[in-house]
């Protein structure tokens, strides 16, 4: 949950950055017009939609598979760090042990490696997943916006402090469908 708090937070940024232009542009071509101002709580929208529960359910699975692959990965590499703790390598000879040494220093790079592709590929992913559910959010709040009139309309969780304004999060959700 900690990447999907991440995500909402990189999620609020973009729509907060494309909301301002929105609201540059129709500050260029409404200067005369009267000006209907409203807000939306981004965060509660994305998370009460389906597809949002539907990708943190995907991701937290493939964050699962990434972390059985390391265990694996880790347990055996343990295994053969307890060989050289054991009194076993006794038995080998200097080629033997020279082998197995060169195997544990190459399954430790691997680990290594492997941890840092799982870091990427868990960004990846979560941009994968996550993108789809912005973009229909951002989209669905500019259709309501429009349809009922109003000039701005602003992410609740970046303001202090603002002029009387609506909230559009009931009509946001009305609009696709959500309770």
């Amino acid at each position: 949950m900690l990447h999907s708090k991440t995500n909402i937070k990189k999620m609020k940024k973009i729509v907060s950055i494309v909301l301002a232009a929105f609201f540059l542009l129709a500050v260029k071509t409404n200067v005369n017009a009267q000006t209907k101002m409203g807000y939306v709580s981004l965060q509660e929208f994305i998370q009460a939609m389906p597809e949002f529960k539907k990708a943190d359910t995907a991701l937290s699975d493939f964050r699962s598979a990434l972390a059985q692959q390391y265990e694996d990965m880790k347990k055996e590499l343990d295994e053969q760090q307890n060989f050289f703790d054991s009194k076993d390598t006794a038995k080998f000879t200097k080629a033997q042990l020279e082998l197995k040494r060169k195997s544990f220093g190459e399954l430790y790079v691997k680990v290594q490696q492997f941890q840092q592709q799982a870091s990427e590929q868990m960004q990846q992913k979560q941009q994968e997943l996550y993108a789809p559910v912005q973009k229909k959010a951002v989209d669905a709040i500019q259709t309501v916006a429009k349809e009922n009139g109003y000039t701005f309309v602003l992410q609740k969780e970046a303001l202090y402090a603002y002029p009387a304004a609506d909230d559009l999060l009931p009509l946001v959700k009305k609009k696709l469908g959500l309770k």
